[in-house]
């Protein structure tokens, strides 16, 4: 079931179409995503690295670099230690490039997920204390990991934490940066990891000519974090170096994969590349995606190219397997009608946890936690839905949990297995979602005509990129759309091919707003479906027309640049 909304917010659309010389439709659009003004306007289509805020506006900055610039001054051992995502990685390497350049001993420990857990603890303090390090480094985790801190302070080692994820209770470490602390002033809350380490290589002076910002970038967008304001103009600044990238490791990825830097978009790293380096950490050791970014010659970094896509592969299957079996679950056990899921797996791997979780999520509209047993207890992660604070809720229930942390949108945790019911009973319980919460819900910005859609229409779109979480592609609609031609395809048969025009009727459009025209028949323009293929296919053999949601793009083919009409939802 789906909900179609129409986002109706109000603007003199061409007036602001006149004052910045776009077409009404991408006013329209800049609208719906709450930029106001002429200056935020200005900023969003224009705005370049003059904008990012300075590094020193972080709490604990300031702190930090001092700290910093008297161990590398006096030759004192320092290990980063990161989390196993790509947010994790990208910060780890991006802390070791930095420090090596100013002249730091430095070294990269990053947990092992299976045999560590999330974040630093205990063992990997006493280990880093018998091998002479004096400074400990996080990033991308610690602001959670109280206890570890602060035996690393006992046995006299100097911590500084920067982190991005939400503060219950400051760890005691010599310095901390994250945006989330109180008393922080930062006006971007929305860093990821990657940018917390970056600024504070910023902040050192160890990235004059910005080499490092598309590591910061690559993580932005795999971690999901918003892509407004200043996460915006690092992915933007970011993506533009990537497609010229000299790192050996990256060019060998995408080519693995075919993927061709020139035209890298944030699909290729949240779908593609940033998966591959999230593998390494799930199934093996995130040390390898490391290995791979600072591999020194095209054939080793071929060879860590190749083991990331295996993994990956690998990934890939057990996650099919692990939703399955979870989508198996809901239907025996009755979940459906529970507003919060809550699924245990037994045997799953721990890893592909989050992932199966997602897929739930985005299959029953709900928050959904996969839970599997490993080491007396049951360990996994949840995802949410944007009406449902995951990270808030579990804060209620955490008298039940041996361990938590995350975000609104996703988390990790531990619980008892003695326990899991009583979990799943209160989070229900405590659950404020309606009904109309639990409905997917399709966000319409313009319903225009596809007879409207022009290649330069397209091009202007693409200056709203990077498209992602807070800056979401946007998405046309029209009813009575006339398909002809269908036919299926791929290897499977579940992909549409076809032709579609406008035969929009009088009231179908909107020409008191943005002056379309209702038309009897438009041009006719190649379209393509990718999901539920095989039911639109269906639907047109009974009525040849049909109401869509899609988004156009530009399918070049032998030289030849042609409008094409991507459908996303239909009714």
């Amino acid at each position: 079931m789906e909900k179609w909304t129409v986002l109706a917010k109000r603007a003199d659309f061409n007036a602001i179409a006149q004052r910045f010389q776009i077409d009404p439709v991408v006013a329209r659009i800049i609208r719906n995503r709450d930029i106001i003004g002429d200056d935020a306007i200005e900023e969003y289509l224009h705005g370049g690295l003059e904008c990012l805020h300075d590094p020193y506006d972080l709490l604990g900055m300031e702190k930090a670099v001092r700290i910093l610039r008297n161990k590398i001054d006096g030759r004192k051992k320092i290990r980063i230690m990161g989390d196993y995502d790509i947010d994790g990685i990208m910060s780890s390497y991006i802390l070791e490039q930095g420090l090596t350049n100013l002249g730091g001993d430095v070294d990269i420990r990053i947990p092992n997920r299976m045999t560590d857990g999330y974040g630093i603890n205990d063992n990997l303090i006493k280990s880093a204390y018998q091998e002479g390090v004096d400074t400990i480094l996080t990033c991308d985790n610690g602001i959670s990991a109280g206890g570890p801190v602060a035996l690393a302070k006992e046995l006299g080692m100097t911590v500084i934490v920067t982190d991005h994820h939400e503060v219950l209770q400051l760890p005691v470490a010599d310095a901390v940066i994250d945006a989330k602390q109180e008393g922080d002033t930062y006006p971007n809350k929305n860093l990821c990891g990657a940018g917390v380490a970056w600024k504070l290589i910023r902040a050192l002076g160890a990235d004059p000519h910005l080499d490092l910002l598309p590591y910061a970038a690559f993580a932005t967008v795999g971690d999901i974090v918003d892509l407004t304001g200043e996460n915006r103009v690092i992915v933007r600044e970011g993506i533009r170096r990537l497609r010229h990238t000299d790192n050996l490791g990256l060019k060998a990825l995408a080519e693995v994969q075919g993927i061709d830097l020139r035209q890298l978009s944030t699909y290729h790293i949240g779908f593609i590349l940033g998966p591959c380096l999230n593998a390494s950490g799930r199934l093996d050791s995130a040390m390898h995606a490391v290995d791979l970014l600072k591999a020194g010659s095209e054939s080793v970094a071929r060879k860590y190219a190749e083991e990331l896509k295996t993994l990956n592969d690998s990934r890939k299957a057990m996650t099919e397997a692990g939703f399955e079996r979870a989508v198996a679950a809901i239907k025996e056990h009755g979940y459906e009608r529970d507003k919060v899921m809550v699924i245990v797996l037994p045997g799953i791997h721990e890893s592909v946890a989050g992932i199966v979780a997602g897929r739930v999520k985005e299959r029953y509209s709900r928050p959904a936690f996969v839970l599997t047993n490993g080491d007396g207890a049951l360990k996994g992660s949840g995802r949410s839905t944007e009406d449902y604070s995951m990270f808030d809720e579990l804060v209620k229930v955490k008298d039940l949990l041996v361990r938590f942390g995350g975000h609104p949108l996703a988390a990790g945790l531990t619980l008892k297995e003695e326990n899991v019911d009583e979990f799943r009973r209160r989070l229900n319980a405590e659950c404020a979602l309606t009904t109309d919460d639990l409905v997917s819900r399709v966000r319409i910005d313009v319903p225009m005509p596809i007879s409207y859609v022009t290649e330069e229409l397209v091009e202007e779109l693409e200056e709203l990129e990077p498209y992602g979480k807070g800056n979401e592609q946007p998405v046309f609609a029209q009813k009575h759309v006339y398909f002809e031609h269908p036919r299926l395809f791929g290897a499977r048969h579940n992909l549409l091919r076809c032709r579609v025009r406008s035969m929009a009727r009088p009231g179908d459009s909107d020409p008191d707003r943005l002056g379309f025209q209702a038309a009897v028949e438009g041009p006719a323009f190649d379209a393509v479906c990718f999901h539920h293929a095989e039911e639109l296919y269906a639907r047109i053999q009974q009525s040849p027309e049909v109401s869509i949601t899609y988004k156009p793009q530009i399918n070049e083919y032998m030289g030849r640049r042609r409008v094409q009409i991507v459908i996303t939802h239909f009714r």
